[in-house]
Formats: structure tokens, sequence, C-alpha cells
């Protein structure tokens, strides 16, 4: 569970980022027009002046007139004097795209830039405000922040781009003399990427990931069952569901938000039960989840949930992809700051709502039901988590069946008599794909019934005589089916993991890292050609032969005037710093992107071995 102050330091911290992206090139712009404008107009009037005083005769009085004149009329004025005695003043200090001209500008961008940004800062912070109130005014105002800060911090990339185009010309052209054109036109490059990305990401299409793993459990399957269902949704005064999901996660939960069950679109009211779970809670309990579940279902929970959940899902993906940018950086924090700031409103809602779910069902079976099932539910899953922990931690493939769910039934009962399961029981949670729950005691002081902790063993010791899944005929089919899909998933993961871990020590173990990290090779100009493998990197042009990774530092992939390279840094030092070994890459065309992202992830998966490696070695 996330700590007040972990959460209130990562606000703070998002906030003065958020400053620093709103305002940082928008003032660096303001300071640096109105210095340059301050000290042009200084150093012309510094020349009349100097003129007058040099002068003498009939030239003098005109000297002293125009002097008069641009003291009351500095040529910084000039864009901005549209009276008609000043038109011939305008016309010629202030002609289209002349110096006087881009300064006078750039200020005014830069300025309403800055009150642009504190008025969207303010706005966004009202919203955020909005939805502390109530949960209608919740999901418009997030309605209205969406639409708001998604839309403006494009229009924030696209201006602040501009700026930095500008300055990246203006700065050294005014210091120095001199400008560096392939300076603007990085900065220029950067800044059509950044406004391109910002509108692409603005209208890409969300990917669906709806699927929930399990199987629908028909009323033909468990009449006695929906039954049961039926008959508690209306002691719950709510429409019951209209989809009932069984599967083996480890939790229950309800949602009005389409999901894939297979191949099968369902619609409407699910209500997911977990059946590993349903057979370690007696009838009562499971009765207790469920009025716990249809509480949100009648207080609009869930309605609320999916109407909210598409468009938080689509903003937080334009959010982190915004990070991605380059430029778009500074359109980033705003939205992470709005989002962090509904993420409060959200969790303070929930936390309520569980409370009133979990009243509600203590009302309609027993306190002490409830209670139990969070116990209960909170053990297998710490258990769980810690037996697949266990196993895919193991240094050898596996193969067969895994039997996860054997050992997790046989071994939570003698587990729960060990003092490592109070420790972890302290801060255990309640595993749940939409909320985030409160923690298990304040629940139990929100439905008046407290138990030690010492009554916790005793409780998921307990064997229930009578559980739903007596109503359940299809149930056993139904885990054997779901938990061979997911050993196969946790064993092919594993199995992943360990072309990472491993650093082959016989033929099955480089197999694997084999399967995973081939060999993989580029032709290059004149015959020559680049391999990568998870040793290291062998190129024919390359004079000193094979390197290894252990022998790498750094990797630098370099565009040049006669090609590209692939600077590969070393751990020993050279002459200037560290030695560093240049591979040619000329030929490598449309390659290149394959080779970088080859050589970066062999390079990465050596680096988690070696990590690996010598963590082992230090137990």
């Amino acid at each position: 569970m996330t700590t007040p102050v972990t959460v209130r330091s990562a606000l703070l911290r998002t906030f003065a980022l958020t400053l620093i992206s709103l305002f940082a090139i928008p003032a660096i712009t303001l300071l640096f027009t109105r210095y340059v404008v301050q000290t042009e107009d200084a150093v012309f009037l510094q020349s009349i002046d100097q003129r007058v005083a040099a002068s003498s005769g009939s030239g003098s009085s005109a000297d002293k007139e125009a002097l008069a004149y641009y003291r009351s009329h500095p040529l910084s004025s000039a864009c901005a004097a549209t009276a008609e005695e000043d038109r011939e003043f305008h016309e010629k200090v202030c002609e289209p795209l002349a110096f006087w001209w881009q300064f006078h500008w750039a200020e005014r961008f830069a300025f309403w830039t800055l009150v642009g940004g504190a008025v969207l800062l303010f706005i966004t912070s009202a919203l955020s405000a909005l939805a502390f109130t109530s949960r209608r005014l919740r999901y418009g105002s997030f309605v209205a922040g969406w639409r708001l800060t998604t839309v403006s911090s494009a229009v924030e990339v696209l201006f602040q781009s501009a700026m930095v185009v500008w300055l990246s010309f203006w700065i050294t052209a005014y210091f120095w003399e001199r400008y560096y054109i392939k300076l603007v036109g990085i900065a220029g490059i950067l800044a059509a990427v950044a406004v391109f990305y910002a509108i692409w990401t603005l209208f890409k299409k969300l990917p669906v990931d709806d699927e929930i793993e399990g199987e629908l459990l028909s009323e033909a399957d468990a009449p006695r069952l929906w039954n049961r269902i039926r008959r508690m949704a209306a002691r719950a005064n709510t429409a019951p569901p209209d989809n009932v999901i069984a599967g083996i996660d480890t939790n229950f939960f309800v949602t009005e938000e389409s999901c894939t069950v297979g191949s099968q679109k369902v619609r409407g009211r699910t209500l997911f039960v977990s059946i590993p779970l349903l057979r370690i809670l007696d009838d009562t309990e499971a009765d207790a989840v469920l009025a716990h579940e249809l509480a949100h279902l009648g207080g609009g929970d869930t309605r609320t949930s999916a109407l909210l959940g598409p468009k938080l899902r689509q903003f937080d993906l334009y959010t982190w992809q915004m990070r991605s940018g380059g430029l778009t950086i500074v359109a980033h924090h705003l939205l992470r700051l709005y989002r962090l700031a509904f993420e409060f409103a959200l969790a303070r809602d929930s936390r309520e709502r569980e409370h009133m779910a979990d009243r509600l069902a203590a009302e309609l079976t027993a306190p002490r039901s409830i209670v139990q099932s969070l116990i209960k539910i909170s053990a297998y899953g710490g258990y769980r988590n810690q037996v697949e922990d266990t196993l895919f931690a193991q240094s050898r493939q596996l193969d067969g069946q895994l039997g996860i769910a054997r050992f997790v039934a046989d071994g939570l009962r003698p587990y729960a008599g060990t003092p490592d399961f109070l420790e972890r029981m302290k801060t255990a949670d309640i595993p749940h794909p939409y909320d985030s729950h409160p923690a298990l005691t304040e629940r139990m002081r929100s439905v008046g019934h407290h138990l030690d902790e010492s009554q916790y063993a005793a409780i998921v010791a307990a064997n229930p005589q009578i559980t739903w899944v007596d109503d359940m005929p299809t149930a056993p089919q139904i885990e054997e089916r779901l938990w061979a899909a997911y050993e196969q998933r946790f064993a092919a993961n594993h199995e992943q993991s360990l072309a990472y871990r491993y650093e082959p020590a016989n033929e099955e173990e480089k197999a694997v890292v084999l399967r995973y990290f081939p060999p993989v090779s580029f032709a290059l100009a004149k015959g020559q050609r680049i391999e990568v493998t998870y040793l290291g990197i062998d190129a024919t042009a390359n004079a000193s032969g094979f390197i290894s990774w252990d022998d790498v530092s750094g990797l630098t992939l370099k565009d040049g005037n006669f090609g590209s390279s692939l600077i590969v840094s070393h751990h020993d030092k050279g002459v200037l710093g560290a030695r560093k070994t240049k591979l040619g890459l000329r030929g490598i065309g449309k390659q290149k992107a394959t080779l970088s992202a080859a050589v970066g992830q062999y390079w990465q998966r050596h680096l988690i071995m070696r990590d690996h490696m010598n963590e082992a070695a230090s137990i």
C-alpha cells in the first residue's frame, strides 16, 4: 500500500515539474527578449547621445530633436505604435520579420504563453477540486479536464517548440554574433517531431484489452448458484448480474464494462467469482462477499467505473506517451499532475464505497462472515504469490504440470501456523482489478467486528463444510482448463526469464538462451558483416576482432558524413577518458534501427545476467 508520505512527495514533485515545464521556456524567452530590447534601446540612445555631443553647427539641432523623439519613442515601442502620427516610425522600424518585429512578437508570445499556462493550471486545479465534491460532478469534471488538458498540452507543445527553435537561432546570434545551422536544424526537427507526436497521440486509438481470464457460468451449468445470487440481489435491493464468470484469479469483482471471455463478448452487469477462493470460504462467507459486490452494483459504483474506465485509460495512454516524445515532455507533467489529483478523489471515494459495501454485507449476512472472508482472501492471495515467486525464482526449467493449485491448497493451512504468516498478514491487502481497498484493520473497524491477529491462523486453517463450489458441478473442469493454460503461460514466462538469467553452464542452458537470443547478423558494405550474439559483438571490419559484453561499458550509435558507426566504450582507460572502439557500419541502410534494438537488447540481457550471477554468488 502506498504511504501518504510517498503519495504526497510524488504530488509535490509532479507539481514542481509542472511549474518548470509550463513556465521555464516561456520565461527564458521573455527574459531574453526583454534583455535584448532594453540593451538595444540603450545602445541606440547612447549612439545618438554621442552624435549630439560630437556635433556642432546646424546639425546639432536635428540630432537633439531625434534624441528627444527616441527618448519618448524607444525602438522597442515601434511595433506597438499604431497611432496615425507614428505610422512612419512603425513602418520604418517594425518591418515584418525584421529584428524589432521578431523580438516584439516573441516577447508577447512568451508573455501570453505564461499567462495561458497560469490560467490552465488554475482551471485544472479547480476541476481537480470539483472531483472531490460528488460522484456526479467527478465524471463531468474529468471529461472537461480530459478535453482541456489533452488539447491544451498539444498547444503547449506547439508554442514552446516554436520558442525553442527561435531561441536556438537568436541566443547564439545575439551574444556571439554567429548562428549554428546544425543547432537550429536539430531544434527544428525536435520541434516538428514533438508537434506531430502530440497531435498524432491525441487522436491515437486506444488499444482494447478487456479480456477476463475465466469461463462463463450459465444458469444451466449452476442453477442453484444462480438462484442463490438472485435471492441475495433481492435482499440487497438491486438487479442481479447478467453474467457470472468463474476463474482462478485471487479476487471477486463486479463490472459493467463490456469484456471478452474467451472468444465471447460479454455486456451488462458481470460478476467474477474465484473458484480457488470459493473452496476455502464457507457458504456464509461467500454470501458476504457476494453481498459486498452486489452493493457496488446497487450503489452505482460499477456504472461510474464503466463510464470513467475507458476515458481514464485513454488519458493514461496519452500522458505516458507524451513522456517519450522529446519536447512533448513539457506537456507530460501537467497531465500527470491532473491525473494524480483526480486519483486522490477516486481513491477517497473508493475507500468510502468499500466501507459502505462491507457494512451492507455485514447487515445482510453477519459482520463475522465478511471479516473472516477478508482474512481468508488475504491469506490465500499472499500465500499463492509466495508459492509462485518461489517457483519463478528457480534456476531450472519448469516441465510438465506445475501443480500450483495443489501446492497452494495443500500448503495454506500449514502455512497459517508459521510466524511468517502473521508478519505477512499485517501488511496484506485484498486483491482487486479495479479498486484499491482499505487495510484489513480499517475494514474490521468499519463493520464493528475486530479480531485479534492471534485468531487469523485458526480462521484460515478451518475446513469449510459447505461451499459454493457444491453448487457448481462444472467447477472442477473449469479449474482444470484454466490452471493448465495459466501454468503453460507461467512456464513460458519463466523460461524467458531464464534466458536473461543464465550464463550458460551447459548445453541445456545454452539452448534456452539461444532460443530467445539467437545470433543476429547484419550485412555491411564490401561484403563485411557485424554479428550480435549473447556473448558480444563480432564485426569483420573491426581490427580488434570480437568484443565481449563484459568489456562494454557503453554503446552509442552515431551518424557521420561517411556513414553510421557504433561506438563501444570500454571499462579501461584510454588516452582521453574511457577507451573506445569504433565499429564502422557503412552499408547498414534500413537495418540500422534493427541493429540498434538488437545491440541494446542483447547488452541488457548480459547486464541482467551478470547482476543475477553476482547476487547469487553473494548469497
